[in-house]
């Protein structure tokens, strides 16, 4: 039984969308290798995705038949590119009848970090940050401490119980976005060049499609945080015109 589980997991091909960010990427799991390529800049995540993913497996000499499942970077993130891939996620899906996999963009983040302790930071614009604060778990998904949060740069800081050390790790643009957190963090090991991607994505996602937590296509939604998506030019020069 044991080996025919190590085939199963081996054997399964598992396409990932990511477009939380304006760095759009796709990548495919296909017999424990991965293959990952990265939109074009200059073009909708709309116009290239798709092709995008047709020359990936092109390359891998596989077919969108051929997948097990589509996984995508359920956000938080830009409302556009989160609804790129998971409307691109669920009509494949429902067009093959295969499930989908929704994986967090912060919990990609703090995957690709690989510490023990991750601050996911994450620029949402309008003076805000998407925030998650994350445990590692043996190279396995990281466990989120607390909730998936929408904060302004001077509200962000480490969870209570957390050292200020480089044992914990504050990662994402919003480093760069806000230098004042870096500052702040400038005791932890900050990693302002993680961002979202589809490679850890497909990762994350070959280990949820192995625990079975699939799903209908019909039911896989962005998570958004934010509800509202743009302000009124009143309170954008209240706010300095960012």
């Amino acid at each position: 039984m044991g080996g025919f589980l190590i085939v199963l997991i081996f054997s399964m091909r598992i396409l990932a969308l990511e477009t939380s960010t304006e760095s759009g990427s796709c990548a495919l799991w296909q017999e424990g290798e991965i293959l990952a390529a990265d939109c074009p800049a200059d073009a909708p995540h709309s116009a290239t995705l798709l092709p995008l993913a047709q020359q990936l497996l092109a390359s891998a000499q596989s077919s969108f038949a051929a997948l097990d499942a589509i996984a995508f970077g359920m956000g938080p993130g830009a409302f556009t590119g989160l609804r790129v891939a998971c409307g691109i996620a669920q009509g494949m899906a429902a067009a093959l009848d295969k499930p989908v996999l929704p994986i967090g963009s912060l919990e990609c983040m703090a995957y690709m970090a690989g510490g023990e302790r991750v601050l996911s930071l994450l620029d949402a614009r309008m003076g805000e940050v998407y925030l998650g604060a994350f445990l590692a778990r043996e190279a396995c998904a990281p466990q989120v401490s607390g909730a998936i949060r929408l904060l302004k740069p001077e509200e962000i800081v480490l969870p209570d119980d957390w050292p200020e050390t480089d044992a914990a790790q504050v990662v994402g643009n919003a480093l760069l976005a806000y230098p004042q957190l870096a500052e702040r963090f400038c005791r932890c090991r900050c990693l302002p060049q993680i961002r979202p991607h589809a490679r850890p994505l497909v990762e994350l996602a070959a280990q949820a499609f192995r625990r079975g937590e699939g799903q209908d296509p019909a039911l896989a939604l962005p998570r958004y945080v934010r509800d509202k998506v743009a302000r009124t030019t009143a309170e954008r020069a209240a706010a300095g015109g960012r």
